[in-house]
């Protein structure tokens, strides 16, 4: 090979090599560090595709109940175990009918294909099951939010991100007076 063609090369092996490590950091800014869903970006965008190709979708927010308590008591390590297990258990729910993210903090968020064959009951229960930690059994409990895509006049992600706040905050009201349901 010739001085010419090597000096044409290396900087293409750069280049190439910068773009391997931008979206390998694009890849991991779109995943929760701590919990391995979806950041709000990366939900955002599978969030919005599910919603234009499934007209029976629904978007759900899910809030950990007594969360700061949790952490109080039990320390850093344990509010962590809780919020990796609330994921995981949103995950497996979610499984193929749906994808589930992060926002942040205790808040969670999920997007399912069609909430009648996503048993909103089953996960509930899910949520509040306790956690098994370091010998113990940690109360969870969370209040979750749902709305419909289809109930909306404007289907739009923005839209069914507040009905399904709304949602759970209702059920942070009820969970206060006994109840878990939520819409």
């Amino acid at each position: 090979m010739d001085l010419n063609t090597a000096a044409s090369i290396v900087p293409l092996l750069g280049w190439a090599v910068h773009g391997g490590i931008l979206a390998r950091r694009l890849a991991s800014a779109r995943r929760d560090p701590l919990t391995g869903l979806h950041t709000r970006a990366g939900w955002t965008a599978r969030a919005e595709h599910l919603l234009r190709r499934h007209p029976q979708a629904a978007v759900l927010l899910v809030d950990l109940d007594h969360f700061k308590t949790l952490n109080d008591t039990y320390g850093h390590a344990a509010g962590d175990a809780a919020l990796v297990e609330t994921a995981h258990r949103l995950g497996t729910w979610c499984g193929r009918n749906g994808t589930a993210g992060r926002l942040g903090g205790d808040e969670f968020v999920a997007v399912v294909k069609d909430l009648a064959a996503a048993d909103l009951d089953t996960l509930t229960a899910a949520l509040h099951r306790p956690l098994s930690y370091e010998g113990m059994a940690l109360p969870l409990a969370a209040s979750v939010g749902a709305c419909r895509i289809a109930e909306l006049p404007a289907p739009t992600l923005t839209d069914a991100l507040a009905a399904a706040d709304a949602a759970m905050y209702a059920a942070k009201g009820r969970a206060r007076r006994g109840s878990r349901t939520s819409r």
